[in-house]
């Protein structure tokens, strides 16, 4: 029975909680961004910014989190899982707000929908990973918690399929090089995304294994 319960010492579920809900934020807004490139220009500047809003408040969250576990006599499961999930989770935000620095820097102002099919699949992704954080608090909810993560590693596999079809679209019927070039870096990007909430899948469930 030990460590089903999780003590609550230092609020950390609180606080992973508050990162969780900005990842899905970041996602929504990720999702809106490109969804703006793809049918409504005039919308994409506002929904970079709310990225980078989002990612401030995200690293803020990362850090009291941190700063607990230099204060606090208990915590929940092993302090070096709870760092590897606070900064896990973090990536996740922080590739979000390079998608969309990248967008700024290669000038961007359109994208193929494939672009838009990459990006409402990492929005998926986010929900995911805030379906599962949402859970950890008991590890009587360890069944749960681990279909959301196996459905993560589900969704990133479509993401890897989404951008080998992308990418060979994208080499056979675009002309210009310099897209060819932005794109690619874009579809990574995007893809990278899946991958920062599979590896965060990963500790929530070494997690859950070794505390249920």
């Amino acid at each position: 029975m030990f460590g089903r319960l999780m003590p609550r010492e230092g609020k950390y579920f609180d606080l992973f909680n508050a990162h969780a809900e900005l990842i899905v934020q970041g996602g929504q807004a990720l999702s809106g961004l490109i969804g703006a490139l793809v049918d409504a220009p005039e919308h994409a500047e506002k929904r970079a910014e709310e990225i980078d809003v989002i990612e401030r408040k995200a690293d803020e969250i990362t850090h009291s989190t941190l700063a607990q576990l230099h204060t606090s006599f208990i915590t929940p499961f092993d302090r070096d899982e709870i760092h590897q999930l606070i900064n896990g989770m973090d990536d996740i935000l922080d590739i979000i707000q390079d998608v969309a620095e990248s967008m700024a820097l290669y000038d961007v102002h359109s994208v193929p929908a494939e672009a838009k099919l990459l990006a409402d699949v990492t929005e998926r992704c986010c929900v995911c990973v805030q379906a599962a954080v949402k859970l950890l608090h008991s590890m009587e909810n360890a069944p749960a918690i681990l279909r959301h993560c196996h459905e993560i590693n589900d969704l990133e596999s479509d993401a890897d399929r989404m951008l080998r079809e992308a990418m060979s679209k994208l080499f056979r019927e675009e002309p210009d090089v310099r897209q060819v070039v932005k794109m690619k870096e874009i579809y990574e990007l995007l893809e990278s995304v899946s991958d920062r909430c599979k590896d965060v899948a990963g500790t929530i469930e070494a997690i859950v294994l070794e505390n249920s």
